[in-house]
């Protein structure tokens, strides 16, 4: 299994800091919810199970979206592969601003997510 960790992929809207200028607390906040939303979604599923087994070591992967469009269009791709994942849409801005996936074994959702970079919060 080590070979194929399950992981949690979060990527984050970097023109809220950026652009926006959104509090970095609020951004954060944007990821928590699209986390908590996305592990309650999918509690029983057994991939999740495994990845709450050992909370000390939970591997998540934190990108950054350019944009809305960049998020919506993930999102797009993502149900059209039936991979399973939470677009959190914060209201009442009714702003998408975070995405989390369902934890996943790495080698099958990967792909999905190489244009992103790692979130810096710097933009």
């Amino acid at each position: 299994m080590s070979g194929n960790p399950i992981v949690q992929y979060v990527v984050v809207r970097g023109d809220l800091l950026t652009q926006l200028k959104w509090p970095v607390g609020a951004v954060l906040a944007q990821a928590c919810h699209a986390v908590t939303a996305v592990t309650h979604l999918f509690y029983q599923d057994e991939h999740t199970q495994q990845y709450l087994a050992d909370l000390d070591n939970m591997h998540k992967i934190v990108l950054e979206a350019p944009d809305e469009k960049a998020l919506k269009d993930l999102a797009t791709k993502l149900e059209a592969a039936q991979v399973a994942h939470k677009l959190w849409i914060e209201q009442p801005e009714n702003y998408p601003t975070c995405l989390a996936t369902k934890p996943a074994p790495k080698q099958t959702i990967q792909a999905y997510f190489k244009k992103f970079k790692l979130f810096k919060g710097t933009g």
